[in-house]
């Protein structure tokens, strides 16, 4: 008799809890993240968003509970292993960068060189092809801190990019840039093919992106699911304190299916 097996998370997340000063951050949080899928996560100010992404790329150990990568423990992985699988994207990009924008792209190979050894001719096409992906191929011997914030962002993804990572985590990297980059950067992001696990401030971003939501609230999962199923008029209310209307829309990217859109309410002063 066949049973149909269920694909192994990629990341796995138990009762994951963080606690500083006396004072919860998160408590009990537990979800996975499925190979190619991009995860949203939402939640207003405080509800513990960067701490969680901390705890899964190991700026931060969590006080209780369990990060897994393929099924490990990710205390099992040395620094550099983790790098070669997971790779960051945060909201400050780094301005002590006095590099060619080629040079900090190089930095993603990394995890996967010896120290000291040399850039050879195939790192080097490497780098032109991920600097050609996201756009940035003319402005290879560029000063980085001369780019703009979105040009930033893409080489930072480029970095990401060239670390050749099976899980892309991002906290809030579009959230000071103007609309046209926040759009173009997460779609760059989905366009790779990797599993990614991005926190975001445009609910309706986040809903047209995503595949799968969680939703943060005073250090809690409040809900997971489908966007269509977790963007409720009444999540709104409770998590973010607003009155909205929650209608589906026509996918920009297949007519067949659709994405929540959110329609908020003011007059909140009188």
């Amino acid at each position: 008799m066949n049973h149909a097996t269920t694909p192994s998370p990629i990341l796995q997340i138990k009762n994951l809890s963080l606690s500083a000063s006396h004072t919860d951050i998160l408590s009990k949080v537990s979800f996975e993240v499925q190979a190619g899928q991009f995860v949203g996560l939402l939640g207003p100010n405080g509800a513990g968003k960067s701490s969680l992404l901390r705890c899964i790329y190991r700026y931060c150990a969590p006080s209780e509970g369990q990060v897994s990568l393929f099924g490990d423990p990710i205390d099992n992985y040395s620094r550099q292993d983790y790098a070669k699988h997971v790779a960051v994207v945060l909201q400050e990009v780094p301005e002590q960068f006095n590099l060619a924008v080629f040079d900090v792209v190089a930095m993603g190979l990394t995890p996967h060189k010896p120290l000291f050894s040399v850039t050879t001719t195939e790192d080097k096409n490497n780098i032109a092809m991920v600097l050609d992906r996201v756009g940035l191929l003319a402005k290879a011997r560029q000063v980085f801190s001369s780019l703009s914030g979105g040009e930033k962002q893409r080489a930072m993804i480029a970095r990401a990019m060239l670390q050749r990572p099976s899980l892309l985590i991002m906290d809030e990297p579009t959230s000071h840039l103007d609309v046209r980059y926040q759009i173009q950067i997460m779609e760059l992001a989905k366009s790779l093919g990797v599993s990614v696990l991005a926190s975001f401030h445009d609910l309706n971003l986040a809903g047209a992106i995503s595949d799968h939501l969680l939703v943060l609230h005073n250090g809690q999962l409040k809900a997971q699911g489908a966007p269509n199923q977790v963007l409720t008029s009444r999540l709104l209310s409770e998590v973010f304190g607003v009155c909205a209307d929650v209608s589906q829309v026509p996918s920009s990217k297949d007519a067949e299916s659709f994405v929540p859109h959110i329609r908020y309410h003011y007059g909140y002063i009188q």
